[in-house]
């Protein structure tokens, strides 16, 4: 088999694909449930509605772009300060799918866009994992995007509602599990210098720029210096 037959058959997007990706990113979706609600009392706090809300978090789906909307919620929404930051925060998903191009190009462009749509850290990394093993990811990407998709959305309606209960969710150090999520992917996935090199040159990066940068930057910061690095530094796979 040549390497384009490999890519291809790791592009595979069936429904048994799909929903193995579901069911795999339930659990970590029921911790985003509970920042929904979060979300969820955060926008009605601010003047929200509960359907205005839930139109937010169903068309945008990024959680820290969208408490950071409301940070600049008002009577006046200043549209360009506005969409700046939301594209700052989010701008590491173009590095994601600069990553996951090779796979993607197999798809028709209604399904490539429709997958990207839903990619977040989480399901991202899953992907990554599976990939790199060599295994098909794109239905996990989809699958894991659409439970975290629909968790998102009902912990926003709960929140509306409820969600004083729940209202802060760091005391309950519910804030950790996503980071600790994402850190056993990178330690599951693979293993040499160039992966270590990679992540410390992300990682200073971001303290660096969360130090000395302007608030929210160093997401940017960060994901575009390990980036950059890993395009300079190809890997032996990249190479072939």
């Amino acid at each position: 088999m040549t390497a384009s037959d490999d890519v291809l058959a790791q592009s595979a997007l069936t429904r048994r694909l799909v929903w193995s990706g579901f069911r795999q990113m339930v659990p970590i979706s029921l911790f985003v449930l509970v920042f929904g609600a979060a979300f969820g009392l955060a926008a009605t706090q601010q003047g929200l509605g509960t359907s205005w809300a839930v139109l937010m978090s169903s068309s945008v789906f990024a959680g820290a772009a969208q408490f950071a909307v409301l940070d600049l919620w008002g009577p006046k929404v200043p549209l360009l300060p506005l969409a700046l930051t939301v594209f700052a925060i989010n701008a590491r998903h173009l590095l994601m799918g600069a990553t996951l191009y090779p796979w993607l190009r197999q798809l028709p462009p209604a399904r490539r866009y429709g997958v990207m749509a839903l990619a977040s850290d989480s399901n991202w990394a899953l992907a990554m994992q599976a990939l790199g093993r060599g295994q098909p990811g794109l239905g996990l990407l989809l699958g894991g995007g659409l439970a975290l998709w629909v968790f998102w959305i009902l912990g926003t309606v709960l929140g509306t509602q409820v969600g004083s209960l729940i209202a802060d969710a760091r005391r309950w150090g519910l804030d950790m599990v996503m980071g600790c999520f994402l850190l056993a992917m990178v330690v599951g996935g693979e293993k040499n210098l160039r992966m270590l090199l990679i992540w410390v040159v992300a990682a200073g990066a971001s303290l660096a720029a969360w130090r000395w940068l302007p608030e929210n930057s160093h997401v940017v910061t960060g994901t575009l210096a390990g980036g950059l690095l890993g395009l300079l530094w190809k890997g032996e796979s990249d190479e072939r």
